[in-house]
């Protein structure tokens, strides 16, 4: 449970850093790029809360 919680944050804090690096870039293909970086790992945590929240859940009805 641990380890998915360091790849969440991981995660999280790889977006923030995609879209620091977005927001800098003056080249618009760059920030296409980043901008799509950043919200597929976005999403990629999303799915990891989710599925910690799902493991938190099931522990508790078992």
């Amino acid at each position: 449970m641990q380890d998915m919680k360091t790849h969440l944050e991981k995660l999280r804090a790889d977006a923030a850093e995609c879209a620091l690096i977005r927001d800098l870039a003056t080249d618009p293909a760059k920030r296409e790029l980043f901008t799509r970086l950043a919200e597929h790992l976005a999403i990629l945590a999303g799915e990891v809360e989710a599925a910690l929240a799902a493991s938190v859940d099931g522990k508790k009805s078992a």
